[in-house]
């Protein structure tokens, strides 16, 4: 979200793959696809007691992140909402006994995790909606929620994207260490370990292998992925869960942000109706 001219002095004189990648993903793919609406399983919208999916008709204002109000600041934004799919989604779960409400209070606020992708990706008039990442819920409860989207969707006249906001390992550098960590080489990831565990996730996801990597979240979990992966979690749910085969298309190369593991993959859904 940073002008080019300091990502690429940030990054030794190139920019990021992460910037980039967005760009290419909206040429070679969202601009070539149809769809009524969007998706955001958002990392940085973090909730507690349950789960929660944006139903407003219409959100707008100007974002400064909390975060960093440095980088990201006064951001202009107008994004329509899809209060029958929220709805929908809501029902599903319920009939799931899945802990999942909506909410269209005006005063909630909308995080970076959507709003950064919607600048990138974003098309006029499309909706866009966000889902929360609850910090309490398990492998489970994250697939079971996918499947619970999905079934929501195919009960809609929808085509829907599916957006899974967030990154893989999440350990940052210390504050006197950051300003010199900041190019996106994979050498800057917080650990080898760590970027060991990325860079096997991706090559399984590249392989269809999602049932490795569900299998495998308590191992990864001991290098904190965003969120706990739930984003990730909720949206291979969507896919299938660990029966999904679906191969993971590169629009990045694996970098670093910070100390933290970044890349930006696309799976294509073998079911009609559905776009992921």
């Amino acid at each position: 979200m940073l002008p080019e001219f300091q990502r690429i002095e940030a990054n030794g004189g190139r920019d990021f793959t992460l910037a980039t990648g967005l760009a290419r993903l909206r040429r070679q793919v969202i601009d070539t696809i149809d769809h009524d609406a969007v998706l955001v399983l958002d990392t940085h919208w973090a909730t507690t007691t349950e789960t929660v999916i944006t139903a407003h008709t219409h959100r707008s204002g100007r974002f400064t992140s909390d975060e960093m109000p440095t980088e990201i600041s006064q951001i202009p934004y107008a994004i329509p909402g899809d209060p029958e799919l929220a709805h929908a989604v809501a029902a599903v779960a319920d009939r799931n006994s899945l802990w999942l409400s909506t909410n269209n209070d005006s005063h909630l606020p909308i995080h970076y995790a959507t709003l950064n992708l919607w600048s990138y990706l974003g098309r006029p008039g499309v909706p866009w909606l966000s889902i929360s990442i609850c910090q309490t819920a398990t492998t489970k409860d994250h697939l079971h929620l996918g499947a619970a989207v999905a079934e929501a969707v195919t009960g809609l006249p929808r085509r829907v994207l599916v957006i899974a906001s967030g990154g893989l390992s999440h350990c940052f550098w210390p504050l006197a260490e950051l300003r010199d960590r900041m190019a996106g080489a994979p050498a800057n990831i917080i650990s080898s370990a760590a970027r060991a565990a990325d860079e096997q996730r991706v090559a399984w996801l590249e392989s269809g292998r999602h049932d490795r990597v569900i299998a495998t979240m308590p191992e990864y979990r001991r290098h904190t992925p965003e969120g706990n992966f739930g984003h990730y979690l909720t949206l291979a749910g969507t896919l299938g869960g660990s029966r999904c085969t679906a191969s993971a298309r590169r629009y990045s190369e694996y970098e670093n942000a910070i100390g933290t593991g970044q890349v930006h993959l696309w799976f294509d859904h073998p079911a009609e109706g559905w776009t992921t």
